[in-house]
């Protein structure tokens, strides 16, 4: 077996398990620059590596043994579960570059689980100036990667997502027009994650203007363990109004989103671009998210009596075309 076909099985082998190229490094006692030859194909493991490599990753995915690194990539990929074409190839639908996946996959965070949930993005209108819009929906781990979904009023917003030390980046799109968007989010560090602040950039208004402005996503609730559960948990929640009145926003939170900058703004100790740091402004929005998510659980059916049956409280209601909002709102 060539070194690349060994590579693509490896890379495989970690997104399914979760895991990143510099923990399985640290669980093998190797340097991380040797995992990351290995999974670039520029050099295969030597017979003892490989042999430890098998070892370690039959503790994780019971029954590997170093027969199968000569399997089929498809035949390799479902002794981890992943039978579509798009999860063999390591391929999602923004896509990125094999030297940006190189990049990636060499830095991101172990921990994905920590990010699933069901989530609220809030970010100002573009099509209605001063005014905000907010999606609700969920991040959830599909095929080993970090995937999310949110929308509002029957738009639907989502891609994958990649944490790496302390930052999601992720590349998405809309259900209608298909344009791609970019996020760059700050993880807030806690021992739960339950805030994320950055910027989005998308080609927002009609036509197709780069625009760049602030983002705030809050945890509004944890997820079931149950797919079904969580998959209509996260129906119902983007059924919920997309335009939020000024005053349903916290001052705080409205100041966050739409924070001055540029030369006046800098000579005042402000940013001269728009930037994301972080500010003593997050800590007063988490709390709040906390409130938000006792809110929505009085607002919403427990999840103990949802179910996908069509006609039941989570079968999605009829919506009418509309002008495109979601996350370019």
């Amino acid at each position: 077996m060539m070194s690349d076909d060994f590579a693509r099985r490896l890379t495989l082998a970690l997104k399914a398990l979760s895991m990143s190229r510099g923990r399985l490094a640290s669980e093998m006692g190797v340097d991380k620059s040797l995992v990351g030859r290995w999974a670039s194909g520029s050099v295969r493991p030597s017979a003892h590596n490989l042999e430890r490599l098998t070892r370690f990753l039959a503790s994780k995915k019971p029954g590997l043994t170093l027969l199968d690194w000569d399997l089929s990539l498809p035949d390799f990929a479902a002794l981890f579960g992943i039978t579509s074409a798009v999860e063999v190839n390591g391929r999602s639908g923004a896509g990125l570059s094999g030297a940006l996946q190189e990049m990636v996959g060499n830095a991101v965070d172990a921990d994905l689980g920590a990010y699933e949930g069901f989530w609220r993005a809030t970010q100002p209108s573009v099509f209605q100036p001063g005014s905000f819009c907010q999606q609700h929906g969920m991040i959830r781990i599909k095929g080993g990667a970090l995937q999310f979904e949110i929308g509002a009023d029957g738009i639907r917003y989502g891609g994958s997502m990649s944490p790496v030390e302390g930052q999601i980046f992720a590349i998405a799109s809309d259900s209608v027009r298909q344009v791609p968007s970019f996020l760059i989010l700050n993880v807030v560090p806690m021992p739960k994650i339950v805030l994320m602040d950055g910027l989005l950039i998308a080609a927002s208004s009609s036509l197709r203007i780069p625009t760049a402005y602030s983002i705030i996503f809050e945890r509004v609730g944890d997820l079931s363990g149950d797919r079904a559960v969580d998959d209509a948990y996260a129906t119902n929640l983007m059924q919920r109004p997309e335009f939020v009145a000024n005053d349903e926003l916290a001052e705080v939170v409205r100041q966050h989103l739409l924070r001055d900058f540029g030369p006046k703004a800098a000579s005042e100790g402000g940013e001269m671009m728009l930037s994301a740091p972080l500010t003593p402004r997050l800590a007063q929005i988490m709390a709040l998210s906390r409130v938000a998510e006792e809110s929505l659980k009085k607002d919403l059916p427990p999840m103990s009596l949802l179910s996908s049956t069509p006609g039941s409280a989570l079968a999605p209601r009829e919506t009418q075309p509309r002008r495109i909002q979601a996350i370019n709102g």
